[in-house]
Order: structure tokens, then sequence, then C-alpha cells
């Protein structure tokens, strides 16, 4: 399924993402829509923002100690994000 979404990376029992933007705002429209898709989905990734314009997004199920179809249907919102 890592296939199916573009970017992400297997690590471990989780899949990430960096995401760079090109100023701190606009990471910062990017966190909030991150979490309006998370909300909508009732499912949480794990994000950092870090270096003022990147942010670095991880995702498993926490209820489960690793990956199900949900992360990947989350990645690939989270990848359809624009701001």
């Amino acid at each position: 399924m890592i296939r199916n979404v573009d970017g992400w990376i297997l690590e471990g029992k989780k899949i990430t993402k960096e995401f760079k933007f090109k100023n701190f705002a606009e990471a910062m429209r990017f966190i909030n829509k991150l979490a309006e898709t998370a909300e909508d989905e009732g499912h949480h990734p794990d994000f950092k923002l870090h270096d003022w314009n990147c942010i670095t997004v991880n995702t498993w199920t926490h209820a489960l100690g690793g990956l199900t179809e949900n992360d990947f249907i989350l990645a690939s919102k989270i990848n359809r994000i624009k701001v």
C-alpha cells in the first residue's frame, strides 16, 4: 500500500513524510488543514514543525501498534491538502 501514497516512506510500523513550505505562515495553514482532515477521519497522526517551514508527519494506528488501511487513506488525503 505504500506505493499508493506518493512521497511517504515506511519507517518500522509507521509511515512518514516531510512537507516543506515557502514560509512559516504557509506551514501553519497546512497544519490547520491537516488537523481538520485528521479530525474528519477520526484518525490522528503525529506531526512536528521544524526549521520554521518543514513539517514531518507520522501515522500509524496507535491502538494496534502498527499500520492499517486507515493510515494509508489518511496519508492520501494529507497529500491532497492545498495551502
